[in-house]
């Protein structure tokens, strides 16, 4: 990761988050690579909720529109699969082609070479800097520690 991060941890979470990132309440980041345009990939966070990822596929080409929530595709893992969502309304740019010889680098380097896809666009006024993501991590931890601790 070439970009300057920030230390996070929690319980037996531990990251670094990419600094000058935005990130979504849905646990996407996204990183703007020039004026309108945006890499966008999980956060570490989501990948350890998903588990070993094996494949992956996009419901969307290259030009298509998005709305922020949009389904763009879906991973899917040993355990399930899931939706892909786009944190930003515009439009639809590329897939990463490096996620078709290896999924796996999704959960090994979610901030680098495993990014999602990259679109052209605004972000969801929810996606917010890295300090308001290590809140809502935070408050997402401490709910997961509770239901654990209850149970």
């Amino acid at each position: 990761m070439a970009e300057p991060t920030v230390f996070y941890k929690r319980s037996t979470f531990v990251t670094h988050l990419p600094k000058d990132a935005l990130f979504s309440p849905g646990h996407y980041w996204l990183l703007a690579e020039e004026a309108g345009v945006w890499r966008i990939g999980f956060t570490k966070f989501a990948t350890r909720m998903l588990g070993d990822l094996v494949d992956h596929q996009f419901e969307k080409s290259p030009g298509d529109p998005l709305a922020s929530g949009d389904i763009v595709g879906s991973v899917e893992g040993f355990k399930a699969i899931s939706d892909l969502y786009s944190p930003l309304t515009g439009e639809f740019t590329a897939g990463n082609p490096a996620l078709q010889k290896d999924p796996e680098i999704i959960s090994n380097d979610p901030y680098g070479e495993g990014w999602l896809f990259r679109a052209r666009g605004t972000p969801d006024v929810r996606c917010g800097s890295v300090d308001a993501y290590r809140a809502l991590l935070d408050a997402t931890i401490d709910r997961m520690l509770e239901k654990e601790a209850s149970e």
